[in-house]
């Protein structure tokens, strides 16, 4: 990044989960962060890359600041928003009047309309959207990417999709067990496998649902090149035994052709190679971001049908 003037940034939902790993990027590009917003003050991660930047914990005297840094000369380039999933399109706004570039956690919004209307803000104020898929950047992703399109043109590939990740009590009494502020099951856990699966096997064709839950969501995708069965699940009972004798409370499995995808490493550094590939002049826009809003709108919205068709083998062992 050493050809690249230093960009000035501030991030919203600094106290979150995932916020830290924006931290870490804009630390690790060589670039600054002006200020942070979060309702919660238990911040002190902040210390560990940026202490002089400036903290508020009101929306307003944080708009009040950044307003204030430019009309005294002092532009904020980024926007990184890492706040509830239902802000995300109020955010996102909010950079864009403020003459910023946003760059958003998944998913970008939670209603396809709403990329439309984002897209008609980003013409009218002239800075761009960019939203973290950082799935798109792991080698072995790219390299599946790249082995499907070497591959026969007319193979349709056989996928089963399983993400289990444990979750406590504390997650249904947050935002993310509210369907309204998170999306639900298939929107908070599951947008970045879905993005993934059809950046690289095409558009969805067909869309069924077999079990929608607060804690777990099963169905079909038929796509271009792809018939995939998925299963999310945030129920620890789910986890495989074997995993579980290990202390583990996460597990994700992707097979195409009974053949398994090994890409559970090399998470750690892909926000700072987001970063890199955005601050580069790339990144992922409202385009690359909208049949993922798509599906997961479709299966928030579904009425499932129960064990029929081509359902995934985990739904069996969750029949209540």
């Amino acid at each position: 990044m050493d050809n690249i003037t230093k960009q000035n940034f501030a991030i919203i939902g600094i106290g979150g989960y995932i916020a830290v790993r924006h931290l870490r990027a804009v630390k690790e590009t060589g670039n600054n962060l002006l200020a942070s917003l979060d309702p919660c003050d238990s911040v002190g991660i902040i210390d560990s890359y940026f202490p002089e930047s400036n903290f508020f914990v009101e929306f307003e005297r944080f708009d009040r600041h950044v307003d204030k840094l430019r009309r005294n000369g002092t532009q904020v380039n980024y926007v990184s928003i890492c706040s509830p999933n239902y802000l995300h399109d109020s955010h996102i706004r909010f950079a864009l009047r403020s003459g910023a570039h946003a760059i958003c956690e998944k998913p970008l919004v939670l209603n396809p309309w709403n990329v439309d209307a984002l897209g008609e803000i980003e013409k009218e104020f002239g800075f761009q959207i960019y939203n973290i898929f950082q799935l798109r950047l792991h080698p072995s992703i790219i390299a599946l990417k790249k082995k499907i399109e070497e591959g026969p043109k007319d193979k349709i590939y056989d996928i089963e999709l399983t993400y289990i990740t444990s979750r406590g009590k504390w997650y249904y009494i947050s935002w993310k067990g509210n369907i309204e502020k998170s999306g639900g099951i298939a929107t908070n856990i599951g947008v970045h496998f879905f993005d993934m699966l059809i950046w690289i096997f095409g558009n969805v064709k067909k869309n069924v649902v077999h079990k929608l839950e607060k804690d777990k969501a099963s169905g079909y995708l038929d796509l271009e090149r792809a018939r995939i069965k998925w299963y999310l699940s945030l129920d620890f009972n789910d986890i495989p035994e074997n995993i579980k004798k290990t202390g583990g409370s996460t597990y994700r499995s992707i097979t195409i052709d009974r053949e398994e995808i090994e890409f559970s490493g090399g998470f750690t550094d892909l926000h700072t190679e987001s970063y890199k590939y955005i601050l580069g002049g790339k990144g992922f826009h409202l385009n690359s971001a909208k049949p993922a809003i798509e599906t997961v709108y479709t299966i928030r919205n579904a009425t499932p049908i129960g064990l029929k068709g081509e359902y995934h083998p985990m739904c069996l062992k969750s029949v209540k």
